[in-house]
């Protein structure tokens, strides 16, 4: 069983106004054959926390630990944070214009592995991996996500997921932009990925309309840089009718207190 740990995990990011710490001590155990929700209004630090994981040089690790199977991937680079088993898809998946997305693939498959794969047998997993996820086999003779719709950008993402094969996907709203078909599709492909049983998820949203596709065992509500509360499937569906509110108060009104104790 292989597990990611997050111990109280502080994130600073430079600001034209100076130094701004996003995340503010977070702790996170996820492991193998667990799904895990992360749920909270803008601006709250999610995708932050979801980057500093995957090694982003925007965001400044002020102190705190991350640990895979007890090795610290903060020591890591990104390329070897991959190799390790992380996989992130992006928010916004950027475009790169004169990669085939059948390069990248190969390139991606090729670092993570340590061997390039056999070409035969490699093109046939491509397309199969494009088939489950309904996307045009041509797509692969495509520049990466370069006049991709977004659905077709989160779909390429689960298609790079299904052929990684990493121990823990980080899936940063990967639900945004999707109509209810490419949702249901990409839905799928998570489902498929976590159904190994020795994979895990940490999956980010504001939504809890994937959340009826992909049914988490934990739900963790994020405001202000911190875990505010856990659950499991019964919050989510609290949050459904309730929203954020009483979080971002409670949040406020302890930043307050500590202002006017300092």
């Amino acid at each position: 069983m292989a597990t990611l740990e997050i111990r109280d995990l502080h994130v600073t990011v430079d600001t034209e106004s100076g130094v701004k710490e996003i995340l503010k001590g977070v702790d996170l155990t996820i492991r193998s054959g667990e799904t895990h929700a992360i749920m909270g209004p803008n601006g709250s630090g999610k995708s932050t926390l979801a980057y500093s994981i995957a090694g982003h040089p925007k965001y400044t690790i002020s102190s705190g630990s991350v640990t895979l199977d007890g090795e610290n991937l903060l020591e890591m680079s990104v390329d070897e944070r991959a190799r390790a088993g992380l996989f992130l898809a992006m928010q916004y998946p950027v475009e790169v214009p004169g990669v085939s997305v059948s390069n990248f693939l190969r390139t991606a498959k090729t670092a993570v592995d340590g061997q390039a794969p056999k070409l035969r047998t490699w093109v046939k997993e491509v397309g199969t991996a494009m088939d489950k996820v309904q996307m045009d086999r041509e797509f692969a003779n495509r520049s990466v996500n370069e006049g991709f719709s977004g659905g077709e950008k989160k779909r390429h993402e689960i298609v790079q997921l299904e052929l990684l094969n990493p121990k823990f996907a980080i899936l940063d709203e990967t639900d945004s932009g999707l109509d209810i078909d490419a949702l249901r599709i990409v839905s799928e492909g998570v489902n498929r990925f976590s159904s190994q049983g020795d994979r895990g998820v940490l999956l980010i949203t504001h939504y809890t309309r994937i959340l009826r596709y992909i049914k988490p065992d934990f739900v963790h509500v994020f405001v202000a840089g911190r875990v505010a509360e856990q659950g499991g499937q019964e919050l989510a569906e609290r949050l459904e009718v309730e929203g954020y509110d009483r979080y971002v108060k409670a949040a406020a009104a302890a930043t307050a207190g500590a202002e006017q104790s300092a």
